[in-house]
């Protein structure tokens, strides 16, 4: 006869046996973005059924795996100090950004592939919405230039960031060296142009 824990300690295997899935998924499309199912499973220990009754798709799955590095992400970006100074603020988002960017490279190009492009940005909101708020008051302080749209400003700084990752996954360009770039290229986007020199879009 079940007993009354019975339920509980179902749910708590259940959990556990999710968080597993969901790690070995992220390490397994960390490493190769076409990692199958199969794959996933085997480095989680577990069967395909029981990955199957967990996520009834790999993109389900895929999606898991994004949104718990997101996750991590978030927690490491939302303790580092945003007060100051808005461009000492904003290199030193960029850089953790980039170095989380360059570790999840292949899991988002996962994502990209098996993910609604509109789905992927949903996921993402977290982050570009502090990028934005940062540009905002920036532009307020008069050191963000204010003459090109915010949000295609964070898109910018986006691509920035995955430019950066991708040389440093290739082998083209040291850590320490894809950091200072990232900073040094978003300042010279986001430079605040003197009145007299402010272009003007044609």
């Amino acid at each position: 006869m079940p007993t009354v824990s019975a339920g509980p300690r179902r749910r708590a295997d259940a959990e556990r046996s999710i968080a597993r899935i969901v790690s070995a998924a992220r390490k397994s499309l960390s490493s190769d973005p076409d990692a199958s199912v199969d794959d996933i499973a085997k480095a989680a220990g577990v069967g395909r059924m029981t990955l199957y009754g967990h996520f009834r798709t790999r993109a389900e799955l895929v999606e898991a795996a994004l949104a718990d590095a997101l996750r991590a992400g978030e927690e490491e970006l939302s303790s580092i100090d945003l007060t100051g100074d808005a461009r000492e603020a904003l290199a030193r988002l960029l850089g953790s950004s980039w170095s989380l960017m360059a570790e999840s490279m292949a899991l988002l190009n996962a994502a990209q592939k098996a993910l609604p492009a509109g789905r992927v940005r949903e996921l993402h909101a977290a982050p570009a919405q502090r990028v934005e708020e940062l540009i905002r008051r920036g532009q307020g302080d008069g050191v963000f230039r204010t003459d090109l749209p915010i949000s295609w400003l964070v898109n910018v700084l986006h691509y920035v960031l995955k430019g950066a990752a991708e040389e440093s996954r290739a082998g083209r360009m040291e850590a320490g060296g894809a950091a200072r770039a990232v900073i040094a290229t978003a300042q010279s986007i986001l430079v605040a142009f003197p009145p007299d020199l402010h272009p003007s879009p044609k």
